[in-house]
């Protein structure tokens, strides 16, 4: 086989008849691209590349004067709605519902002078002392009197229980309301800004203060150090040594010996051999794509570092 020059990429090598199969590779990086939801203007980046940010960290905010408006006034509304359904449950102010009770406590005593007044009456007609015109007055006013209690009675009732059952419900759905809109308009806000979602290394701040950016279009591009892979090719003689899950050696450059990685994909259909490996020998070759994630922490794999990887030998792979 014709050996190949050196590149950046990777080389495939025959593999017909060896119990181990070095291929050239080279590492890769599963990039979290990280935007907000909404389109805005860039108002802050707190971080540069090639720091490294903690879970939680501020990455970058956008301009949040109108959802800063939009809280404010959608806490004045709940407030409102709070004030209004506490007047109903409240009920009259005190100075209202003891007048109401001074008028009742007349009434009854007005009741009680009717009530005397009938029996006395009852009895001046047994004696035929006066007439049944007197009696059947007194019994009307004592009718009225009772009508009275009975009415102050209720006002009293319905002051000391604050409105009727359906006002309340109704100011209670209002606070509801008011409280879901403040909610709606906090998530707006905190959605202006983003945070790192998991501890990485900043690879690339793609826009700064005072540039706008459309929805959803990423501010900051991070990579953590488990989304580093190794990247390789295999042609249609060598991807039968392979399964996913396998282990493969791999090294690299300063890189500390005895690297491992696992196979996390291999792609079901083949490609042709990437431009920068086009020569008059594999340009029209078929390829098979496969990806594998280091085992142990390999902090010194940089994304487009060139890797070498060792295949299981011949027989390895049921």
């Amino acid at each position: 086989m014709k050996r190949l020059g050196p590149i950046v990429g990777l080389m495939l090598l025959a593999a017909c008849g060896e119990e181990t199969v070095p291929v050239q590779g080279y590492a890769e990086g599963d990039y979290l691209r990280v935007g907000v939801p909404t389109a805005g203007q860039v108002a802050n980046v707190a971080v540069e590349r090639g720091r490294w940010v903690e879970a939680g960290d501020l990455l970058f905010s956008l301009d949040r004067t109108t959802e800063q408006a939009a809280v404010a006034e959608a806490r004045a509304k709940l407030e409102q709605a709070r004030h209004q359904r506490d007047n109903l449950l409240t009920g009259k102010r005190l100075l209202e519902l003891r007048a109401i009770e001074a008028q009742r406590s007349q009434a009854e005593a007005d009741l009680r002078l009717a009530e005397i007044q009938v029996r006395r009456q009852e009895a001046l007609v047994r004696s035929e002392t006066t007439s049944q015109a007197s009696l059947d007055n007194a019994r009307a006013i004592y009718e009225r009197d009772r009508a009275r209690v009975v009415e102050l009675s209720a006002q009293l009732a319905f002051a000391r229980e604050g409105g009727r059952s359906s006002e309340i419900r109704a100011a209670e759905a209002a606070v509801d309301a008011a409280r879901a809109a403040l909610d709606q308009a906090e998530s707006r806000l905190a959605q202006r800004s983003a945070e790192a979602p998991q501890a990485a290394r900043v690879e690339d701040v793609l826009f700064r203060p005072g540039e706008t950016v459309a929805a959803g279009q990423p501010v900051v591009s991070l990579l953590p150090p488990g989304n580093i892979l190794v990247r390789f090719y295999l042609n249609p003689d060598q991807v039968g040594r392979i399964a996913l899950g396998a282990e493969v050696a791999f090294s690299c450059a300063g890189c500390p010996t005895g690297q491992s990685a696992a196979v996390s994909f291999i792609a079901r259909e083949a490609s042709y051999v990437p431009p920068i490996l086009y020569s008059r020998d594999n340009k029209d070759k078929l390829a098979f794509l496969v990806e594998a994630r280091p085992i142990a922490a390999a902090d010194r794999l940089r994304p487009g570092q060139p890797v070498s990887i060792t295949l299981p030998p011949l027989g390895a792979v049921k």
